[in-house]
């Protein structure tokens, strides 16, 4: 086990199976240095924990929730992304995270949500973790999913 899945057990987070892709993609792809990663949704054991538009009120996923599925989306980009360069130890640093939320007409608070993403990536990879980022509200996402995140790394 690398030194990055070692951390991630540890902060209770431990690496899950790449999630299966639900169309014509695959999970990550490599150029030069980079690895991108396709847009993860926020499966646990091949299931959507929670799904509909981000916002408060009856019948919609509560921010807060919401926040939890985008840190989900993330551990699932890092399976991809260990799927596609073998090590996480090889990550040099996190690059970009996009994020889209799926959001009830008056949501704004996108960037909240993303940050469940982008706050575990600094717990495991710290400095190396720190990234731009694009946080977007959007009409519906695949599945119903509330949220999906993808990354850009680059590895050694």
């Amino acid at each position: 086990m690398s030194r990055i899945e070692t951390l991630m057990a540890e902060l209770g987070h431990p690496l899950p199976e790449v999630a299966k892709p639900v169309a014509a993609y695959v999970p990550a792809v490599s150029s030069g240095s980079l690895c991108f990663t396709s847009g993860q949704l926020p499966f646990v054991d091949g299931k959507l924990p929670a799904a509909g538009k981000v916002g408060e009120g009856v019948g919609l996923v509560d921010p807060i929730r919401a926040k939890e599925l985008a840190q989900i989306c993330a551990l699932n980009a890092l399976a991809a992304l260990k799927g596609e360069i073998g090590n996480l130890d090889r990550v040099t640093r996190i690059v970009k995270v996009v994020g889209f939320v799926a959001s009830a007409p008056e949501f704004t608070g996108q960037p909240a949500v993303i940050n469940g993403a982008s706050e575990f990536l600094s717990k495991v990879f710290g400095d190396l973790g720190i990234h731009a980022r694009s946080a977007v509200g959007v009409a519906s996402l695949p599945l119903d999913s509330a949220v999906e995140v993808e990354i850009i790394a680059e590895f050694n």
